[in-house]
């Protein structure tokens, strides 16, 4: 008996007290804002990266060929540097006169995923037939024309599933924007630690990420399996 009302004890110091479930809420909020508008973000630079590079291969167009370089420096530093440092690096050094910390963890989460996107589109791309290419050409279609009307279509619907992926790792991964002083759902959760002395904030942070992400699966895996059926009419 004295077992469950210790944790009934730590509930309700975690929840009920100063209404400290609002803290919790507030964080989620911004959990979900900072993760949607990263995701947003990452899918638009991860569409001109991959752009980019999928037009690169085999052209003898400068620019481009510059353009190439680039991305592939941008992918390379993003991919191989901690998220935290590139956080630090730009509410330090590059925004510092932009004071609303969810808008530095937006473009950050965001610079980061698009790296990522980039490599999951780029693969989409690949993955579509090469005769679509020309089949596009043959109908009059610009390499633009076809690239938009034809290929990026085709490579989105293959990609859909990664791109949910993407999506439930970017909202795990927003729970280091505390570091740079975001209220999102792990630093409510710390901040009713600290001043409760108690860590049940913690699990149940954990427990709601754990909802998010199981729902979030269970949507993908019924899109995949729509997709599936699609495919086979």
């Amino acid at each position: 008996m004295n077992f469950f009302q210790g944790i009934a004890d730590s509930f309700y110091k975690a929840l009920i007290v100063q209404e400290r479930w609002k803290m919790l809420l507030e964080g989620l909020g911004n959990t979900l804002i900072i993760a949607l508008g990263a995701t947003v973000l990452g899918v638009a630079i991860g569409i001109v990266l991959a752009i980019i590079k999928y037009s690169a291969d085999g052209s003898k167009n400068i620019v481009i060929r510059i353009l190439d370089k680039i991305a592939s420096i941008y992918i390379t530093v993003i991919r191989g540097t901690p998220v935290m440092v590139q956080l630090f690096i730009l509410s330090t050094a590059v925004l510092v006169s932009i004071r609303q910390g969810i808008i530095i963890a937006i473009i950050g989460m965001g610079l980061n995923s698009g790296a990522y996107v980039a490599e999951i589109i780029r693969a989409g791309i690949n993955a579509v037939d090469k005769g679509q290419n020309e089949a596009g050409r043959s109908l009059g279609l610009s390499k633009g024309q076809t690239m938009r009307y034809i290929i990026l279509p085709q490579a989105v619907k293959n990609i859909l599933p990664a791109l949910g992926n993407e999506f439930i790792v970017l909202l795990k991964e927003t729970s280091v924007v505390g570091y740079i002083a975001v209220e999102d759902l792990t630093f409510a959760a710390q901040r009713i630690k600290t001043v409760s002395y108690d860590p049940t904030a913690f699990f149940i942070a954990a427990g709601v990420y754990l909802v998010m992400v199981i729902g979030l699966t269970a949507i993908l895996r019924k899109i995949e399996r729509r997709l599936a059926r699609s495919d086979h009419r």
